[in-house]
């Protein structure tokens, strides 16, 4: 699951936290593990970042205030968005970011499955929860939807398919497309490479840019 924020909303305010505390002047926190996603669109800058837990054992509110720190004491910079993977399922940390995202004209959630059904009903929970908190939901997004080859172009099902169209027609929400399996983009992100700029003859490559688009159309509209 992916929580998205307006980066215009992030930077304004961070930047009345540097005139009210001036924390960020005297600390420079870094950009800890950022890594570029990737360009969608000329001018567009996107951040993404995974969130982890804070420890095994760790007290939920050292997790609260560990996400809390993720979202206002990074210099994130000028960022058009901040898109925050979180790990799969409805945990606390899930309540922790979007309560802490809130602030920040949180656009909404993009749900990615698999076709399998086990995963497709994880997905299901993850959009009763998503209701429950009053967030958005931007589309599904069914990932490792088949294996083209390389070599004569005919995909394979490996996983079967289907399964995250399905669920999205079932409840009413946006069907953002299908990524297929793909060893260039698992390279890209080995190596750290962007691979909408590396490998634009890739299966996946229109598969994500087209999925890319209809968020910034629905972002647009939001605005």
């Amino acid at each position: 699951m992916f929580f998205g924020v307006s980066g215009t909303s992030l930077q304004q305010n961070l930047e009345e936290k540097h005139v009210k505390h001036s924390l960020l002047g005297e600390s420079q926190p870094g950009r800890g593990a950022a890594h570029p996603a990737g360009a969608v669109g000329e001018g567009r800058r996107w951040e993404e970042h995974a969130l982890h837990r804070a420890g095994p054992g760790a007290a939920a509110r050292r997790q609260e205030a560990l996400i809390k720190q993720f979202v206002t004491d990074v210099a994130w910079g000028e960022l058009d968005f901040l898109i925050v993977d979180t790990p799969p399922g409805t945990s606390d940390e899930h309540i922790s970011t979007v309560e802490a995202l809130r602030p920040y004209q949180l656009l909404g959630a993009v749900l990615v499955t698999t076709p399998q059904a086990v995963s497709v009903g994880d997905v299901r929970r993850e959009l009763t929860f998503c209701r429950k908190a009053g967030l958005q939901i931007l589309g599904i997004v069914e990932n490792m939807s088949g294996f083209v080859c390389p070599h004569c172009f005919e995909c394979t099902n490996i996983f079967s398919k289907g399964g995250g169209e399905e669920l999205a027609k079932h409840a009413g929400v946006p069907f953002l497309g299908c990524v297929p399996l793909d060893p260039q983009l698992s390279q890209s992100l080995e190596e750290g490479k962007d691979f909408i700029q590396e490998f634009p003859k890739s299966s996946a490559f229109p598969a994500l840019t087209h999925i890319a688009q209809q968020i910034l159309d629905t972002s647009q509209r939001s605005s």
